[in-house]
């Protein structure tokens, strides 16, 4: 196996197990995780938590740092996250009953993962 390939494995199964850490860690403080890992062509939303009528649309990002992870989510990124809500949002009975906030979680080595509310 190319080493190319083996380090791109590597990151996703990395960005899987942080992804899993950070739905533990939103369920711990009285999240409901309604979906992981959904994706439209528009986009991609990491976890779709609910906590009563707010939606929290959370982008995970695993780095060494903190702000290395919060500088990761681009506006790009925010963009297509936003889009990809938009579409989970219009297949929602009570969307438009449902407050909305986009959050990231910070998860770095040998550290509690961070949650930034409202980050964009």
């Amino acid at each position: 196996m190319e080493d190319g390939t083996r380090k791109r494995r590597q990151a996703l199964k990395r960005g899987r197990i942080s992804e899993y850490v950070a739905a533990a860690f939103l369920i711990l403080r009285g999240y409901q995780i309604v979906t992981m890992h959904f994706r439209v062509g528009a986009g991609e939303i990491d976890i779709i938590a609910r906590k009563r009528d707010l939606i929290c649309f959370v982008e995970v990002k695993a780095r060494a740092t903190t702000d290395g992870a919060i500088t990761a989510v681009t506006g790009e990124s925010q963009r297509r996250i936003h889009n990809a809500s938009l579409a989970w949002l219009s297949r929602q009975p009570d969307g438009s009953s449902l407050s909305l906030r986009y959050d990231i979680i910070a998860i770095s080595p040998f550290r509690l993962p961070k949650h930034f509310l409202d980050a964009f």
